[in-house]
């Protein structure tokens, strides 16, 4: 069985081992291959079996020229890079990986926020480039340094990630609001359940956990910013497509959001005139969130066993049922 991966350098720079995959089959690894529409995308697949893909787009176009494909698995949990629904009707199965990264996506959704709330980055590298030896005071600071304890947080969508985020900020001696169209005994330990436009009213920062689907796109837009307090906070590590980035980057030049923290946007790599880049108090990171080797690690373990899966006939998490 062929096995081809499209685009295996962001999971595996060279710090891991394909081993496991080439146990399954005869294995094809190229570092890249194309993030948009590509006549190189069905090229490279050709008469593979198996498809793995992490940002590579699988489209209609590429499944019907691919014969042979019958099993799309995702180095990821998001997999709007697909057709699903037209692999569903090509028989074709996509496979996800549903639970790799929890805690550590938590961990670095509030990390963005201490970063905004006292610029350690900034203040480290205004020490070495000298500005304290020369301080005439014991100390300073550039920008205001926030305070966290008694703040509201707001969290869109309290699934396994949003409640690992929820966790970290009830030991911060945070108020956590959580808004999620599925609600359960698990999130209620952590959070209040409350409408939408009430954690957008009473947040003093919002935190995005919830999955990119037509309801969710945009989520974050002039209108609902409208219903913000003034100076209100955004992170969001989830996906860029949640944003309007227009319209959040004029709240941030207008002061209406104090800061926002950005793992992802809407097209990456960014696009050189994105207009976050020259928005104020805009810290983005390069969708790094994922990134640590104990969690590719596990999503590399969970691919194996999702293709051996198929292989047998039981395929195990499947997306387009």
């Amino acid at each position: 069985m062929k096995i081809v991966i499209l685009d295996g350098y962001t999971e595996n720079p060279g710090d891991l081992s394909w081993d496991v995959l080439e146990d399954l089959g005869d294995v094809t690894v190229y570092d890249r291959t194309a993030y948009e529409e590509s006549p190189l995308i069905r090229e490279r697949i050709g008469d593979a079996e198996v498809a793995v893909v992490n940002k590579t787009p699988i489209s209609k176009e590429t499944m019907d020229a691919c014969p042979n494909l019958k099993c799309i698995a995702v180095l990821a949990t998001g997999y709007n890079v697909i057709d699903c629904a037209y692999a569903k009707e090509k028989g074709i199965i996509v496979q996800n990986v549903p639970s790799y990264g929890t805690e550590i996506v938590g961990q670095y959704a509030v990390g963005l926020l201490l970063e905004i709330c006292s610029h350690y980055g900034h203040h480290a590298q205004t020490v070495k480039d000298g500005k304290w030896a020369s301080c005439p005071d014991w100390c300073y600071w550039d920008y205001p340094m926030l305070e966290l304890i008694g703040q509201t947080a707001g969290i869109i969508g309290l699934g396994r990630i949003g409640q690992a985020t929820a966790k970290i900020l009830k030991a911060l001696n945070m108020r956590v609001l959580a808004f999620d169209k599925y609600e359960s005994d698990a999130g209620r330990a952590l959070a209040k359940y409350v409408d939408l436009d009430t954690l957008f009213r009473q947040s003093d920062v919002i935190f995005l956990h919830c999955p990119l689907f037509p309801g969710t796109e945009r989520i974050i837009c002039k209108a609902n910013i409208e219903k913000m307090k003034d100076g209100v906070i955004l992170i969001n590590n989830s996906r860029g497509q949640l944003v309007d980035e227009i319209d959040l980057a004029e709240a941030l030049n207008q002061g209406k959001v104090y800061a926002a923290g950005l793992d992802v946007v809407s097209t990456e790599p960014v696009r050189p005139d994105n207009p976050l880049l020259d928005a104020k108090n805009c810290l983005i990171t390069p969708h790094i969130s994922w990134a640590a080797k104990p969690a590719r690690a596990r999503i590399l373990r969970i691919v194996e066993q999702n293709i051996a899966s198929y292989i047998v006939g039981k395929p195990e998490n499947v997306v387009n049922n």
